[in-house]
């Protein structure tokens, strides 16, 4: 019976024997592990920029949303630290160091600032949090049971990390671990040092990707949706199961290399939602619809647009402002096909006024139109990004044409914020297609 590093080993063969991956496959895939990476292991310690958020500070340079500016600049800085490894990791003769780790403490971190703390005797303080130094003051985590967990000493910790980097070399050297087991272990016995005020749950994730980078094995995400089980993996690690965590990060190994032979096979590496996620989701759909039966009525379609058809239109728009300079013209608006008028899709109090008016609208489109390339062979081309509704007497029918895709909402029905990122995700890969092929021909 194959292991899970079994697999692990035959799976890294198969995606070697179609290496290197065609630039386009291998851009996309680097693109989603460090959008993934980046937002998953910030949102597991509680910066609250979504998905789609991220996507637009770290790719476009952009913000939106209101967080915090010390969100925006860990977020930013995460992904410096993710570049940081991957370049050592690189280095195959290059040794991992205390002063590294410091480094990247120093850099996820940004600059020193005040933390909420409580004193040995269970009094509210503030404490400065200082970076890239280890710890002052002893840390400490309430277990679900009640009881607190204490880390290393502060005393302590600069031994224990010495023994660390020394313990990590010698079985790097000896290689009598798996790679996969020798990133895991690393990983555990950091977090049990916990050496730094702030950071160890990045840092800590940051090191086993450089382990697994080094030895050729592609970065993993641990999903902060999968919190409960990771944390529940470092526990049974705690009570003595360390191949409970090793075991743990092996599947998000395997996961990881089963996408990246995806990729490099031209296949869909976007992920809408598993199947029990869908089933949910339609159960969900169902109760609403049974519980509500809110038929087709001017208040309901008004309801629908700011519910649903402006939100998805604003994060279109969000996630295609990048084309924008490559076209000399541009244009958004709301086709209303009967009878057949043309709005600024911006101008949503007028659209609503149209709404309010309408007493049997059956049918409108949203279009994203790109004209006249700046640069490139075809002139004249012309991209078009849009999704056409059609209101029925219980749910509504938004259909994307490019995309061969068509969702149903009931009214009164919102959207989630995922449904909307995968969506604007989809056209946005779709017009860089259009786009590819019109100055390749």
């Amino acid at each position: 019976m194959l292991t899970i590093l079994n697999k692990i080993d035959l799976l890294k063969k198969q995606l070697k024997s179609v290496l290197p991956l065609k630039p386009e496959f291998q851009n996309k895939l680097d693109k989603k592990f460090r959008l993934e990476f980046n937002y998953n292991s910030n949102h597991l310690e509680g910066n609250t920029l979504t998905y789609g958020e991220t996507e637009l500070l770290l790719i476009f340079g952009q913000t939106k949303g209101n967080h915090e500016i010390r969100e925006y600049d860990e977020m930013k800085a995460h992904n410096v630290a993710f570049e940081m490894i991957k370049e050592w990791a690189n280095d195959k003769e290059r040794p991992l160091t205390e002063m590294d780790i410091k480094n990247l403490n120093q850099v996820i971190l940004v600059e020193p600032f005040w933390k909420d703390a409580v004193t040995p005797d269970g009094q509210s303080t503030k404490r400065e949090i200082k970076i890239g130094n280890y710890k002052e003051y002893p840390n400490s985590v309430r277990l679900s049971n009640g009881e607190l967990f204490d880390y290393t000493s502060p005393s302590e910790t600069p031994i224990q990390m010495g023994e660390l980097i020394q313990w990590y070399r010698g079985e790097e050297e000896k290689k009598d671990f798996h790679p996969v087991t020798l990133a895991a272990e690393l990983h555990y016995k950091f977090v049990r040092i916990h050496p730094f005020d702030d950071g160890n749950g990045r840092i800590s994730r940051l090191l086993v990707n450089y382990v697994l980078l080094k030895n050729d094995l592609p970065p993993i995400i641990i999903k902060s949706s999968d919190k409960k089980n990771y944390l529940n993996a470092l526990r049974q690690a705690d009570a003595g199961y360390v191949d409970e965590f090793i075991n743990y990060i092996a599947e998000q190994v395997k996961w990881s290399l089963e996408l990246s032979i995806k990729a490099a096979k031209g296949e869909n590496i976007d992920e809408p939602g598993d199947l029990e996620k869908k089933l949910n989701q339609l159960k969900k759909k169902l109760n609403f619809l049974e519980e509500v039966k809110v038929k087709k009525s001017k208040e309901a379609i008004a309801k629908s647009f700011d519910t649903l058809i402006f939100p998805l239109m604003d994060t279109i728009s969000t996630k295609l402002t990048s084309f924008k300079n490559l076209f000399k013209n541009q244009s958004e608006y709301i086709y209303f096909h009967n009878p057949e008028r043309k709005f600024d899709a911006n101008t949503y109090d007028h659209i609503r006024i149209i709404l309010n008016r309408e007493n049997d609208l059956n049918n409108v489109e949203y279009i994203y139109s790109l004209q006249t390339l700046r640069k490139g062979l075809k002139k004249d081309f012309v991209a078009d990004v849009k999704f056409n509704i059609v209101f029925h007497q219980l749910v509504y029918d938004i259909i994307f044409p490019d995309l061969d895709l068509q969702i149903s909402k009931v009214y009164l029905e919102e959207v989630s914020h995922e449904e909307q990122e995968f969506i604007a995700d989809a056209l946005g890969n779709n017009l860089l297609d259009k786009i590819e092929t019109a100055i390749e021909e």
